[in-house]
């Protein structure tokens, strides 16, 4: 992947679709724009009409190791699969430091999307602490702020 690919997220998990969907309208309510939005969930759980309110029919299903089939839009999904198709082929757990996180972190995430929750990922570093701040608000948890693209190199293996 591309080194200018990469960019700062800030990323929850939620507990369930509901909450998920609420601290998607509260991002957007704080005008953080709908590109910058990306989510994360298995199939059975969608989130709802934020979903479509902010990807339309720019959500993927994908197989996803690990995970199994997932729902999921945004560019963060774009930077999770890259070229090489890492989020389908290896899992969330292998492919989160493409969003700037250390390999527990998204084994963390993963186990988290992998028992019914939504992972919501918020692009751009100019208002990260403003996106954890609203998703620690609306209920995320384990909310973070990926490290600085230009301060890791990342690998998946």
């Amino acid at each position: 992947m591309d080194v200018t690919e990469r960019q700062l997220y800030t990323v929850a998990v939620f507990q369930d679709a509901a909450s998920a969907a609420r601290g998607v309208n509260a991002l957007l309510a704080e005008g953080f724009p709908a590109g910058a939005v990306s989510t994360v969930a298995v199939e059975a759980v969608q989130v709802s009409g934020a979903e479509d309110r902010v990807f339309g029919p720019d959500t993927a299903v994908l197989e996803v190791r690990g995970l199994g089939r997932v729902s999921a839009g945004g560019s963060a999904v774009a930077v999770l699969q890259g070229q090489d198709a890492a989020f389908e082929a290896k899992g969330l757990a292998a492919a989160a430091s493409r969003l700037g996180f250390q390999p527990h972190d998204g084994r963390i995430f993963e186990l988290l999307v992998a028992r019914g929750g939504t992972l919501v990922a918020v692009a751009g570093a100019d208002r990260a602490a403003d996106a954890l701040a609203v998703l620690h608000a609306y209920g995320g948890g384990n909310a973070a702020i990926g490290a600085w693209a230009d301060r890791v190199h990342v690998f998946v293996s």
